[in-house]
């Protein structure tokens, strides 16, 4: 019997599978479709994540991070955010930098698939165990787990699910989620832009949605362009040149005209919150346990998080030679996360609701609100250091390592 099973593969769930077996536990990852090694050649993917300072940091704890640096990765300096009422060269638009706070970058910019890859090989190379199979059933003991699979059974005291917003573990377990839908769409596509990304992050904040462009390695930038589902509809069906001309003026043309470079992808955005995040030899992480907008890129870094303080509280517990999945083990782990993760997709939400689709008073003073705080150097380093993800009840492996003298 396996300590740990992990369900889901993806870069969260085999986050959480390196680190608790590099710590010492059996693990045994359920991942169907591992992603194939990125071809150095090959050209950017449009699905690309941003990971914040502490996500890099947990991720070299877990042995991934010297597969992940290269040429295939952004480490950008600065962020300009701004709302349609201004443009995008005024004083008016928020500016965060790097070096006002000391650091080389405010973080990477990178592909899902690269960092997937680099966990499951980090994983590996550990000593885990990779199942290529899906989970077709989960029967809950007393002792343990049993996983069925097309590939036989496992046993394990404790499944983890990282099996996504429509998680089976979740489901078989008897946990619940409330979900609400944002009634609009994400756009991602790889753009080519007539100026230089600067290594900057660029937001603009409009009446029907938000858009973002994301410095990539190439000199390309990836979009992220959420948009109300009445709009949605003419943008998919538009040809590229028509689809980059509307994303010019959605941009306020802010690096001049674009270019498609990839193909454009879309997918129906919402909210979803798990009631509990535990139970007896269940947890959840990463969108299984929680899915938040976007707009602030947090939904991958919020998932690194919970696969750290997890294993760091079950890594404890085993010194402490407690059953791993035991639930006042589990209901620790709960506390912790889910507190967190609902300070931050609460000032999500209302990012959405009054930067981008707001327009009453209360709006009208947080969309002046983003001059404000760029006037102010202290607002400035505050939130600064909240991009970076250093603030918080930060888990072991996302702490800055020690200086050694």
């Amino acid at each position: 019997m396996a300590d740990v099973a992990v369900v889901g593969g993806g870069p969260v769930g085999a986050c959480a599978a390196a680190l608790l077996q590099r710590a010492g536990l059996e693990v045994v990852l359920l991942e169907p479709h591992p992603p194939a090694p990125v071809e150095a050649l090959s050209p950017l993917d449009s699905r690309v994540v941003a990971l914040s300072r502490a996500s890099e940091r947990l991720l070299r704890v877990a042995g991934a991070w010297p597969m992940i640096e290269g040429a295939r990765v952004c480490a950008y300096q600065r962020m300009r955010i701004w709302h349609e009422s201004v443009a995008p060269s005024s004083p008016a638009v928020l500016v965060f930098d790097a070096a006002d706070v000391g650091e080389p970058n405010l973080g990477y910019i990178l592909e899902n698939r690269l960092l997937q890859h680099a966990l499951l090989q980090a994983f590996s190379a550990a000593g885990g165990r990779i199942t290529h199979a899906a989970l077709e059933s989960l029967t809950l003991t007393e002792e343990g787990v049993r996983l069925s699979t097309a590939a036989g059974e496992l046993a394990a005291r404790l499944v983890i699910g990282a099996d996504g917003a429509h998680s089976r573990v979740r489901e078989a377990a008897g946990l619940t989620a409330a979900r609400a839908a944002y009634e609009q769409l994400a756009i991602i596509a790889n753009v080519a832009t007539a100026e230089p990304h600067q290594l900057t992050a660029w937001q603009r904040f409009m009446k029907d949605g938000t858009l973002a462009f994301l410095p990539l390695a190439d000199g390309t930038s990836s979009i992220v362009w959420s948009v109300d589902a009445t709009r949605a509809p003419a943008l998919h069906s538009a040809t590229d040149a028509e689809f980059a001309r509307a994303l010019d003026e959605a941009a306020d043309r802010a690096l001049g005209a674009t270019r498609l470079v990839s193909a454009r992808r879309s997918f129906v955005l919402q909210r979803l919150a798990a009631a509990r995040y535990v139970a007896s030899r269940v947890a959840l992480i990463g969108d299984a346990a929680h899915v938040v907008h976007p707009l602030a890129g947090q939904g991958v870094n919020l998932g690194l998080l919970d696969a750290a303080a997890l294993a760091q509280l079950l890594s404890e517990a085993v010194a402490r030679r407690e059953d791993v999945g035991a639930l006042g083990v589990l209901r620790a782990y709960e506390r912790w996360r889910k507190s967190e993760v609902s300070v931050m997709a609460t000032a999500i939400d209302a990012f959405d609701r009054l930067l981008a689709h707001g327009t009453g008073p209360v709006a009208r003073v947080a969309q002046a609100g983003l001059a404000a705080v760029n006037r102010s150097q202290e607002l400035r380093r505050f939130f600064i250091r909240r991009a970076l993800g250093v603030t918080g009840e930060l888990p072991q492996a996302a702490r800055e390592a020690p200086t050694l003298s």
